[in-house]
């Protein structure tokens, strides 16, 4: 059988789930979002679980959708489908991907992100569809694919910024730490990395101590509130747009672009701006 992306276990009233593909941060591939919404499934299913605590194994909380595979490999174009692309088709597979990360959204039973390493691109939809995060002051935050080949299927940004913050967010792509979450009002709180641990365990602990029918209704309520805005609706306009990114001109050229120099260096390029994705050719700051 193939090895769980992700585990769960349970501590007293604790239902703790683990990204656990240390050895590529916590790259999201095919198999993590059906087995992140099955372990939130398990436990909603725990009787005895009060609160779940979402951590990531090893460097990171969650690196994003592993580029080796999706960006980098096959040498032909194509992401998540053969070419030519069939929007609709991308639509099922992302909008599937976004339900599945959702799952941590709708749970009947509050969700803690524990976020150390990166939080970032897919990985910051995972977090940010927690209920409450909190950082370490020197893990990492961003969508650096609103830059190319990108478009934040879960819209978290604007439900927990606000539209001029998540516009200075997603116009320009930026990683920011978790102390400058904090100040933004993107996450719960930022601590030092030593006292991560403490300071999570210390809000689940006070949750665990409220009845699961309280917890349950207070989420409800809240998440009632921000559903009412048109959650759903601007989900499916990101969802089609994050396909359409990576089939416009500026996206193809970053699949071309990774697939022959690696994604590593073409994330680079990417992020630092030094990559002109219409023209596919390195900026000349000359001109």
């Amino acid at each position: 059988m193939t090895k769980p992306t992700v585990t769960y276990e349970r501590d007293g009233r604790i239902g703790r789930i683990t990204l656990d593909r240390p050895e590529v941060m916590n790259a999201i591939n095919d198999a993590m979002p059906g087995d992140l919404a099955r372990a939130v499934q398990a436990a909603n299913d725990d009787e005895a679980v009060h609160v779940i605590v979402l951590a990531g194994r090893g460097r990171a909380f969650c690196a994003g959708y592993d580029l080796t595979y999706y960006a980098e490999a096959n040498g032909n174009g194509q992401a998540t489908q053969d070419m030519p692309w069939d929007p609709m088709r991308d639509y099922r597979f992302m909008k599937r991907n976004t339900d599945l990360f959702m799952s941590l959204w709708r749970s009947y039973k509050p969700v803690i992100a524990k976020v150390h390493g990166f939080a970032v691109a897919g990985g910051s939809d995972i977090a940010l569809c927690c209920d409450l995060v909190v950082m370490a002051e020197d893990a990492q935050i961003g969508y650096m694919p609103a830059r190319v080949w990108g478009c934040p299927t879960t819209a978290m940004w604007v439900y927990r910024l606000g539209p001029e913050k998540a516009k200075r967010m997603l116009l320009t792509g930026d990683r920011i730490s978790g102390r400058e979450a904090s100040a933004m009002g993107l996450v719960l709180d930022a601590v030092p990395a030593t006292q991560l641990d403490e300071r999570v365990e210390r809000l689940a602990e006070r949750m665990a101590g409220v009845p699961q029918n309280q917890l349950m209704m207070q989420k409800l309520m809240i998440n009632q509130a921000i559903e009412a805005m048109g959650m759903a609706n601007t989900q499916m306009i990101a969802t089609l747009f994050d396909g359409i990114t990576r089939h416009s001109p500026e996206g193809l050229n970053f699949k071309r672009r990774a697939e022959a120099v690696g994604w590593r260096q073409a994330v680079a390029e990417r992020d630092l701006g030094t990559f002109d994705w219409t023209q596919n050719r390195p900026i000349n700051r000359a001109e």
